[in-house]
């Protein structure tokens, strides 16, 4: 009878744990507006440290774990603050190089939503479905709980991740833009470099998101985009390819 009874705690705690992942997006929506109930100190420390050192980031994400039982942020304060910065961002953009103020309205909701929002709920439900489905360690036993990778874990992960890159792609680039736009080799070559940077840091952040998780096994596989975009960014440079004018293009073809 002992079997049985520790297999019926392992599968209540199972379903506990899926019941808690099911109860946790609503309260984290509801959440976004209550301003005052978010710690936005503690999300400018994390943003500082996700620049110069994410590996403390991810280390305390275990402390996270330990004390709320879950992986996921259940504060959205980083959500709403990289959104008022990308939108702050792409203002400034659009007082440079916009050419009308219903325009420079759909660029900013165009840019809030797919350059950060849609395709971070993408990308972070193709990772939650593939370290859940491959990428998580078989129970030793029957009676061990089983772990799975939060939703809103994964979310997280790129909300991370996207970050320094808006730092390189929207802010540095902002500064630089001028130069970048440019015709010329040398204009090529810069914004070749900073877009490589950008999506190299990107998934190395994203790596060190999963690899903190302790149930997730050959997690390297978030590293493999770094070698495709090593080897690609020489054929776009040899190529003339200037990614700064093409995504500028995209947005103010008419000032460009």
């Amino acid at each position: 009878m002992l079997p049985t009874t520790s297999k019926g705690r392992s599968s209540s705690s199972t379903s506990q744990h899926r019941s808690n992942g099911n109860t946790m997006f609503p309260q984290y929506l509801r959440r976004i507006v209550k301003w005052q109930q978010m710690d936005v100190e503690y999300t400018f420390w994390q943003m500082l440290h996700l620049c110069t050192s994410p590996k403390v980031v991810y280390q305390h994400t275990k402390y996270h774990k330990q004390t709320k039982n879950q992986w996921a942020r259940d504060d959205p304060a980083f959500v709403v603050i990289c959104s008022l910065l990308l939108v702050v961002a792409t203002l400034a953009y659009c007082a440079a190089y916009d050419h009308s103020v219903a325009h420079a309205v759909f660029v900013v909701i165009s840019v809030l939503l797919f350059h950060f929002l849609i395709t971070g709920a993408i990308l972070a439900s193709c990772c939650w479905f593939l370290t859940n489905a491959y990428l998580r360690e078989e129970a030793p036993n029957s009676h061990v709980v089983e772990q799975r990778v939060e939703w809103l874990y994964a979310f997280d992960v790129h909300c991370n991740s996207f970050f320094p890159m808006f730092v390189m792609l929207y802010v540095i680039h902002y500064f630089l833009s001028p130069l970048l736009v440019a015709h010329g080799f040398i204009p090529v070559l810069l914004s070749n470099l900073l877009f490589m940077v950008a999506a190299c840091y990107y998934h190395y952040l994203n790596f060190l998101g999963y690899d903190v998780l302790p149930f997730l096994e050959r997690t390297t596989f978030f590293l493999y985009p770094i070698g495709a975009v090593i080897v690609l960014s020489p054929i776009l440079i040899l190529s003339g390819f200037n990614p700064s004018r093409y995504f500028m293009n995209m947005y103010f073809s008419q000032r460009l």
